[in-house]
């Protein structure tokens, strides 16, 4: 089995179909897992959400996505987050705002556990250091956790009480034995480690292996279609810098 493992796609078509179509041509995949956050700052909310529908991808629920239902407040946010979120809100469909509220926040997917942000706190936290990697770690009950949230793909190891934060390199086979793993794919709709390109992961069943890769994408398109709809410059011009 391959599985495709992508998060925060944020409502980027563009970028979330050049994914698909990239890991299509390297060999297919099998199952689709989403690690949160498909709405959210681009101007695709109700495609992405068909694209994950139709193929029955297995998703879980992020902050962003949480707080377009109005499950919860925006207040946390920045001022352009705030101001897509809300614009997200209003331009959901009922189908795809009942779709994003049946979202687990959680899903176990053996060997892995998909989660948006930890264990702990599983919408809200970002896993970005020991004290939240050890946390999930505690709470993990399969071998491997994949989340996303931070944007920032990593490889995060366990070793004994403490744990190791290693670069998940681009085009790289890394091989899964018993050692227990967080990974984080990066972000497909917004990547925040200073590269423009979509990010997201493969994993083989079969080979027990997982691989990162990184595609080009029409961001001009995704650029204007943002302007179209009068979302904020800055959440437009930040795709261009990967930041």
């Amino acid at each position: 089995m391959r599985a495709l493992i992508l998060s925060d796609i944020h409502s980027n078509l563009e970028a979330l179909t050049a994914v698909i179509d990239d890991a299509t041509e390297r060999g297919g995949f099998d199952s689709l897992w989403c690690l949160g956050d498909t709405v959210g700052y681009g101007s695709d909310p109700g495609p992405c959400i068909k694209f994950l529908r139709q193929r029955n991808a297995l998703a879980v629920l992020g902050n962003h996505d949480y707080v377009a239902i109005g499950k919860a407040s925006a207040e946390d946010f920045n001022y352009a987050a705030k101001a897509a979120i809300e614009w997200t809100a209003n331009n959901l469909s009922p189908e795809d705002a009942k779709y994003l509220s049946g979202l687990p926040t959680v899903i176990k997917a053996e060997p892995f556990t998909l989660v948006h942000g930890t264990l702990r706190d599983h919408v809200n936290e970002y896993l970005l250091e020991r004290d939240t990697a050890l946390a999930t770690l505690e709470l993990l009950e399969t071998r491997y956790c994949a989340v996303g949230h931070t944007h920032l793909p990593f490889i995060c190891r366990e070793d004994g009480n403490k744990t190791t934060f290693i670069e998940f390199a681009e085009d790289r086979e890394y091989n899964l034995d018993e050692e227990r793993l967080i990974i984080n794919p990066g972000s497909v709709g917004q990547p925040r480690d200073r590269n423009p390109r979509p990010s997201y992961a493969l994993y083989d069943s079969l080979e027990s292996t997982i691989q990162r890769h990184r595609v080009e994408y029409r961001i001009q398109e995704t650029q204007e279609k943002m302007r179209d709809v009068h979302l904020p410059e800055y959440l437009i011009d930040r795709l261009n810098q990967g930041i």
